[in-house]
């Protein structure tokens, strides 16, 4: 077991990966509601339901379109026809989506009860399980309603990647991605060494809890030292602002990491134009994005006015100007808010032609 310890303003707590004994790191005491989509619940909610005992099991529908209030809402009215109170925990089993919306949940029930994350992709192993984002998208946007509310435990089991089909282990691989760029160059040098194991059957365990680890190291260091995104902790969105806009005018047809992927390339080439990188690195994120089966093309039919009005309503935005993360080495980006929109526009004009 790899077990890290999350020290940040809003509360400490530990990662576990690969945990020993999995019966004693998921168990809490008080009331318990379990939380997954459809599918989760056919793969893992007896395992979960055997080592939590929770109270309840709210399932709900799988997919992007159910991370909204109204899911949001009935997961509270659950728990308060169970009659929880303030020493229970909601249990989030499932990836993004179903962390996004127990954690969420949580920050607003009774004002504030506990949450452990239990992710069960990889997106939600290096990524968002950790940190304490919670949120819903509404129509104008992606996760523009949430809160930060620190889980009271993450606990990471890679042996659950086995049940993941091809598209959703690349959704966290591209978040992986995504984390070697940003902050650390021998995960990178990993990835390209070890792209084509990566989707072999029986999945590389030791390999995946590598990484897993690697990434969560990088976010948790994020993380402690910002806490509420006010500085550094922007810096792992990288990739995010091209991507949500991308997923959003999609109308989610593009998963979260395709999204992010495309996204990164896009934001390599601005970077190459604009002088923050060198062409190198673009042409090798590009190369290791395609060799693990990600896209890197726009999808056809995308309007870039309204892929640049989706990116002014990022939740990075400031007074209407967006704020780029922009590549500057492997292992190394930088916030730049001073491009000029007419610059973005026309570079967007351009990559969707």
């Amino acid at each position: 077991m790899e077990k890290l310890h999350i020290s940040c303003d809003g509360g400490d707590y530990d990662i576990l990966i690969a945990p020993e004994h999995p019966e004693e790191a998921l168990a809490l005491p008080g009331g318990k509601l379990l939380v997954c989509d459809s599918n989760v619940a056919k793969l893992h909610r007896a395992w979960a339901e055997k080592l939590t005992a929770p109270a309840d099991t709210f399932v709900f529908p799988a997919g992007e379109k159910a991370k909204n209030a109204d899911t949001l809402l009935a997961i509270c009215r659950r728990a308060a026809q169970l009659k929880l109170d303030r020493g229970a925990t909601f249990v989030a089993l499932g990836g993004g989506v179903t962390g996004d919306l127990t954690g969420f949940a949580a920050a607003i029930y009774l004002r504030g009860v506990e949450v452990m994350q239990i992710p069960t992709t990889l997106l939600a192993m290096v990524d968002s399980s950790v940190g304490g984002k919670t949120a819903i998208d509404i129509p104008e946007g992606k996760n523009l309603v949430g809160a930060f509310h620190q889980p009271c435990r993450v606990v990471i089991e890679p042996r659950l990647l086995a049940t993941l089909p091809k598209r959703e282990l690349g959704n966290g691989l591209a978040e992986v991605v995504k984390t070697a760029v940003l902050g650390d160059a021998q995960l990178f040098e990993l990835l390209e060494s070890n792209a084509r194991r990566l989707f072999d059957a029986p999945l590389p365990e030791d390999l995946y809890a590598e990484i897993i680890l690697r990434c969560c190291r990088v976010k948790s260091a994020v993380v402690a030292a910002d806490a509420h995104e006010h500085g550094c902790r922007a810096f792992l969105n990288y990739g995010h602002t091209f991507g949500h806009a991308l997923e959003l005018l999609s109308g989610f047809r593009l998963a979260h990491g395709e999204g992010v992927a495309i996204g990164m390339v896009l934001a390599a080439k601005l970077a190459v134009r604009l002088g923050v990188c060198e062409a190198e690195l673009a042409a090798r994120q590009l190369e290791l994005l395609r060799a693990l089966g990600l896209p890197t093309l726009v999808p056809a039919g995308i309007d870039p006015r309204a892929c640049l009005d989706a990116m002014r309503g990022d939740k990075k935005a400031r007074n209407g100007r967006v704020v780029l993360i922009l590549p500057e080495a492997i292992g190394k980006v930088r916030a730049v808010g001073d491009v000029p929109p007419e610059i973005i526009a026309d570079f967007l004009r351009e990559v969707f032609a």
